[in-house]
């Protein structure tokens, strides 16, 4: 293969071409239970393609089950982590999964969690110079989930913090990094400057605010993108959530409507 195939692949993390992306993961299904029931989950992917989404975040269980014909032109990433809050180290990771297996399931790119600060750091360092040389061997864009997270992290949302972990990821191999957004986010802009890759803001407003108002202050930081999962499918309309968030993220402000996106606590649990 040449970086033709890896360039081919980067060009569908972002649909509209503008090298933003949207990204749902639904990675919690391992982590923390089940995000919604068997018989909402093929509703919940399609709501997230309609909504506009450029790639979803699935183990590679789930990937092998999503109907292909629901995805467009919506990417696929599968995610080669897992740890559960059940452990007796919740920052723990380790690797589930390859890149050859998740190019034969149809992956569009590879995602690996990393924690800085945490007691295994080492052991998930040391995975993601697996994977990161895997994802070279077969020109698959790495998208890597780092965060400050462990006993030796005195504020996980600190700007310097921050930008030594999103560091990490692009000094270690990574085309994406994905980490939490700082206090308040328009401090991000430290973060983006300092980073050599697009820095993805994850989640949302910590308070469980305007999710709209969050995804802006986050683009006008810098930031390449969102990758923001629990708000979307824990709310009462995933497909609206996405759509709002697509609108902020691919600059197409005039389709955003906030009073769409109530904040989580007026949410309900739903996947249409």
């Amino acid at each position: 293969m040449t970086e033709t195939g890896k360039a081919l692949r980067l060009r569908r993390l972002s649909r509209h071409g503008d090298r933003k992306h949207l990204f749902v993961p639904l990675d919690h299904s391992v982590s923390d239970g089940p995000i919604a029931s068997n018989a909402d989950w093929d509703g919940l992917v399609r709501s997230l393609v309609l909504g506009g989404a450029d790639g979803i975040i699935v183990h590679k269980g789930r990937l092998k089950a999503i109907d292909p014909d629901s995805l467009g032109d919506c990417a696929l990433v599968m995610h080669l982590s897992a740890g559960t809050a059940h452990a007796a180290d919740a920052n723990a990771k380790v690797l589930v999964g390859q890149v050859d297996e998740a190019l034969r399931f149809g992956a569009d790119a590879v995602s690996v969690h990393v924690n800085i600060g945490s007691e295994t750091e080492h052991r998930q360092l040391a995975d993601l110079g697996t994977v990161s040389g895997a994802c070279n061997a077969w020109n698959v864009p790495l998208i890597v989930m780092a965060y400050a997270r462990g006993p030796h992290v005195a504020d996980s949302r600190d700007p310097t913090l921050l930008s030594h972990v999103v560091n990490i990821a692009a000094d270690l191999g990574a085309d994406l990094v994905k980490t939490s957004a700082t206090l308040p986010v328009e401090r991000m802009a430290e973060v983006t400057a300092s980073c050599p890759i697009p820095v993805l803001a994850a989640g949302g407003p910590a308070d469980g605010g305007d999710l709209v108002a969050y995804g802006r202050a986050a683009m006008a930081a810098g930031c390449g993108g969102l990758a923001v999962g629990r708000r979307v499918f824990s709310a009462g309309s995933p497909l609206t959530v996405v759509r709002q968030l697509a609108a902020v993220v691919h600059a197409d402000f005039s389709a955003v409507d906030t009073d769409l996106v109530p904040p989580l606590s007026a949410q309900t649990t739903g996947a249409a």
